[in-house]
């Protein structure tokens, strides 16, 4: 057997149930209907029918669906981006109330070209979230905005309930898979977030599977610890196309385990992991994980005084 033929014979638990419902084929139809785009089509989420056609739930993409960066390990088209839409935030909106949705995740291509990296949609999309929905949590995905604090700041004025910016991968193989980004910044990005808003959960994800070792995975753990990260996601990278990176190593549900384990014993208060775990896997979960493990923290700290 071939070494290509390595890269592309998936393990067993990496199947994946297709589910096309009612409950899917409606969402869809709603967001073509809205001109409105999903991270969870645009990356070839390998959850999209579990989250589309059981738990009615998606991922938003703002900003367009042409990213300014080319990342190694991502499926979403690079270019040269559009101009602004700033109708979308309404219908964004407007799709979140229809869904009836208790959280969301707001997303966004990486738009470089733009001097606040899309923070004024960002904001003006949670606004616009909250009016219409008030009750409904939100989560926002945003890239590292050239790491400039003020764009962070504008943000975070608008209060989302989590703040998600991903690590991806460990130190060592940051230049080789993420495309303009640096580690430390997205660790410093993570850092003034939770400055910023001290009471909101941050969260990052990881893959695995790149050629990384487990003692740089635990490294990269205790480097979002250090910077006050609350949740962790772990998944399995999986090649999109043969132009992208190949897969290195397929991680068991073993490992996984064993690896969220080992998050919540350095301090996360939430870690999902496993083959088919995505960043915005089970999201509506997480909230809720977080805010008991804050609730007890609380206790324990009345009980100590």
């Amino acid at each position: 057997m071939s070494r290509n033929e390595e890269y592309v014979r998936k393990p067993e638990w990496l199947k994946i149930k297709l589910n096309t419902n009612d409950h899917y084929i409606g969402l869809k139809k709603m967001m073509r209907e809205n001109n409105l785009h999903t991270v969870c089509e645009e990356a070839r989420c390998p959850n999209i029918h579990e989250c589309w056609a059981e738990r009615r739930t998606a991922t938003f993409m703002i900003l367009g669906d042409v990213c300014t960066r080319g990342c190694r390990f991502c499926a979403v088209k690079t270019g040269l981006p559009t101009e602004l839409d700033w109708d979308e935030p309404e219908r964004v909106a407007d799709s979140v109330q229809l869904m009836n949705l208790k959280h969301v995740v707001v997303t966004a291509v990486s738009r470089d070209d733009l001097k606040d990296g899309g923070a004024a949609v960002f904001a003006e999309t949670i606004r616009a979230i909250r009016r219409k929905n008030p009750i409904t949590t939100i989560e926002v995905l945003p890239s590292d905005m050239a790491g400039k604090e003020e764009n962070l700041k504008v943000l975070m004025e608008a209060k989302p309930n989590i703040l998600n910016h991903n690590i991806e991968t460990v130190r060592r193989l940051t230049p080789s898979v993420r495309s303009r980004a640096k580690y430390d910044r997205s660790l410093e990005f993570l850092r003034r977030a939770k400055g910023l808003l001290p009471t909101t959960p941050t969260k990052s994800s990881l893959m695995v599977g790149l050629g990384e070792t487990k003692e740089e995975i635990f490294e990269t753990m205790d480097d979002l610890r250090a910077n006050s990260v609350d949740i962790l996601t772990i998944g399995q990278y999986l090649q999109p196309t043969r132009k992208h990176l190949k897969v290195e190593k397929y991680y068991s549900p073993e490992e996984f385990e064993e690896l969220k384990q080992i998050a919540i014993s350095k301090g996360f208060s939430h870690c999902e992991a496993g083959p088919l775990v995505r960043s915005s896997y089970h999201a509506d979960e997480q909230v809720s994980a977080a805010a008991k493990h804050k609730q007890m923290l609380s206790e324990q700290e009345s009980k100590e005084a």
